[in-house]
């Protein structure tokens, strides 16, 4: 059995305000919303309290997918790189980016030089640098991609662009004749979701597409901060897209506190099991919330319908 972990939206709290030099841009209004409310639900206790028992549960590797950062300074940078270090090395972790993290254009080479380890593929892959990218570890082929891009003020929309789409067709095609458990992290989610034009995924339909066409076994995000579970057909049967809450958060309005993920995969090509145990705060505890099986012995748990809808 392989163990992985899943958890995202961390918003490493910051250990000092950024320079007055760094908020003459879209950060300031980013900041003024995180002083006035955001840091009193985002916490590092709570973040600390989670990732310690996510730790206990040893699992064989941690995806995290994005949003470690809350404007993206540079200060931020170097602190979100020692939450990773806390985390684990960076063959034992798998990082993409959220649109936090992209905050301003000179916040993206700046968080991929700061987290390159952390997302950078294996080394004898064709997917090494840049995304996707490509990860090897047991019977998982861990596919990472990247939806963080610039957006306006009181934006966070992603995309994940023609150009990894174009990449990420052949290779999800190739482990897939591999008879790999194919993971597909991604910080926003490929569901459309109604009335949301301000946070979503701008191309989610031709990823869907691709996921349609080429299928997957696992897709995990974050970017909603609640936890989630959609269903797209797939080649064969439905593919899991599955969020998490934010792994700092308080329980705030319809919100719920921090939870990560804990997927148990087992058994071979064809014949996937795969239970999903989610740990996480509920009435200020810490515990099992929930189980899920998605797979056993091959057959997905979908319920019915017409999953191409979503």
């Amino acid at each position: 059995m392989f163990r992985l972990a899943h958890l995202s939206d961390p918003h490493v709290p910051p250990e000092t305000a950024p320079l007055r030099r760094e908020l003459v841009s879209k950060r300031a209004l980013g900041w003024i919303n995180w002083r006035r409310s955001r840091h009193r639900i985002h916490r590092r206790d709570v973040l600390d309290a989670l990732t310690g028992d996510l730790g206990h549960q040893s699992p064989d590797h941690i995806a995290v997918t994005g949003d470690l950062a809350i404007v993206s300074t540079a200060s931020e940078w170097q602190s979100c790189r020692l939450w990773l270090q806390s985390l684990g090395p960076p063959d034992h972790v798998s990082l993409v980016p959220g649109n936090h993290d992209a905050y301003t254009r000179r916040a993206i080479p700046g968080t991929a030089l700061a987290w390159r380890e952390y997302m950078a593929g294996d080394p004898d892959t064709a997917a090494h640098s840049g995304f996707p990218y490509l990860r090897r570890r047991g019977p998982l082929a861990i596919i990472g991609c990247s939806s963080a891009v610039v957006s306006a003020p009181f934006m966070a929309t992603g995309r994940i662009g023609r150009d990894q789409i174009a990449r990420l067709k052949p290779l999800l095609r190739d482990l897939a004749h591999d008879g790999l458990f194919r993971v597909v992290l991604v910080h926003h989610t490929p569901i459309r979701t109604h009335g949301d034009r301000y946070r979503r995924m701008t191309d989610a339909r031709a990823f869907r597409a691709l996921l349609g066409d080429c299928g997957a076994e696992l897709v995990l995000h974050g970017h909603e901060h609640r936890a989630s579970l959609h269903w797209i057909a797939g080649p064969r049967q439905p593919v899991p897209v599955v969020g998490v809450p934010s792994a700092s958060a308080l329980e705030h309005g319809s919100k719920p506190g921090a939870q990560y993920n804990l997927y148990e995969i087992s058994g071979d090509s064809g014949a996937w099991t795969c239970r999903m145990r989610t740990r996480g705060f509920s009435g200020g505890e810490l515990q099992e919330l929930q189980e899920t099986l998605l797979f056993e012995n091959g057959q997905s748990t979908a319920p019915g319908g017409d999953f191409r809808a979503i």
